[in-house]
């Protein structure tokens, strides 16, 4: 049992996991509550029961109001959001856990009741014609506001804050998402981007913004403890649409990770979707960029303890995130170890308030 080799330990450089099961971001909306920070006997309690992951990653969390794209999410930004942050940090750390937080800004996957009626930001002003869930319901997005350098600028300072209050928090790390059609993700899109400054027009350019919040977070916590998340293959989701230079940007991004720093490690996911009409997507992410980058790879999308076991044998990730499968497995390295059955997740209860379909799914009998 203990070949397997999701359960086998991981090390790399300062890197080090009892296990290669990850506990992937997932939005949960829990956070219902005025100053959007975590509950005391909700998120703690939560991440706790989900502990024996190698790596627990949390659901996205806002660098600051103007990130914010979904109801009661949790943010960072704030010195209470931070206390709330503490206890979750402290209840998986008491199980021994790793625990990093994702820094996340939604860009124009928001909506202005979200702004006091201001519009989201993005890097240029395209309606991603995608939906927003707002506290009044589902309603469709809006064409956002094009970024300002002092926007960017701003932004930037913002992760950089952010990263800082993860430390405060008691993170073992943090993670960048650049993934899912959200702000970074909408910079390095031709079909997003049509800046024609320093931010846009060439793939250097477009992925400069995402360079420059990295360079500022390495200021206040060390590349070895900073992640980042890319879905390179999106397609028709989250208002992303490919095209020929999609991919090439992507492999520019990682190569540039790849040789000029250490972070603890890039986080891809297969296509959400099938890719397989579009002739400049690609269909096997984990396989494509792996001998791009010599650091640790994490995939995601779809794996059970099968696939998951095969694609770290093949050597083309060195580590696996579930998600689903975590939110109603709290012991899912446990019932990985046993061979146990899993426990169905109910998908009504997602993004609901309070304990249900969130604390209450129980431990292997």
């Amino acid at each position: 049992m203990s070949e397997k080799a999701l359960l086998k330990p991981y090390n790399k450089g300062n890197f080090t996991l009892r296990n290669r099961v990850v506990m992937a971001p997932m939005t949960r909306s829990r956070a219902a509550n005025e100053a959007k920070k975590p509950e005391e006997g909700l998120h703690d309690i939560y991440y706790q029961q989900r502990a024996s992951a190698g790596l627990i990653i949390t659901e996205g969390s806002q660098v600051s109001e103007e990130a914010v794209g979904y109801i009661n999410t949790p943010g960072i930004h704030t010195e209470e959001q931070v206390e709330g942050w503490k206890q979750v940090t402290e209840a998986v750390h008491e199980k021994n856990g790793t625990i990093f937080i994702q820094l996340w800004h939604v860009g124009r996957m928001s909506h202005p009741d979200f702004h006091d009626g201001d519009l989201p930001l993005a890097p240029s002003a395209i309606n991603p014609e995608a939906k927003s869930y707002t506290p009044e319901g589902f309603k469709d997005t809006v064409i956002p506001k094009a970024m300002t350098k002092e926007d960017i600028a701003r932004t930037i300072e913002d992760f950089k804050n952010a990263a800082q209050n993860a430390v405060k928090a008691g993170f073992d790390g943090v993670e960048i998402h650049s993934s899912n059609g959200y702000l970074f993700h909408q910079f390095f899109n031709a079909t997003s981007n049509t800046r024609t400054d320093e931010y846009g027009g060439s793939i250097e350019n477009r992925a400069r913004f995402f360079f420059e919040v990295l360079d500022e977070v390495k200021k206040v916590i060390p590349e070895s403890k900073i992640g980042a998340r890319f879905n390179p293959s999106l397609n028709g989701m989250f208002g992303m649409t490919m095209d020929e230079e999609t991919i090439p940007t992507f492999e520019y991004i990682i190569k540039k990770l790849d040789h000029e720093y250490d972070l603890a490690y890039i986080h891809l996911s297969e296509p959400f979707n099938d890719v397989s009409d579009i002739p400049f997507a690609v269909e096997n992410i984990a396989e494509h960029f792996r001998p791009m980058y010599n650091g640790t790879l994490m995939i995601n999308g779809g794996f059970d303890q099968e696939s998951g076991n095969k694609v770290i044998e093949s050597g083309n990730a060195d580590l696996v995130s579930f998600g689903k499968l975590y939110v109603s497995n709290p012991d899912l390295v446990e019932r990985f170890k046993n061979d146990w059955d899993m426990a169905d997740w109910d998908e009504d209860t997602f993004y609901t308030p309070g304990k249900e379909g969130y604390i209450d799914y129980e431990t292997h009998k």
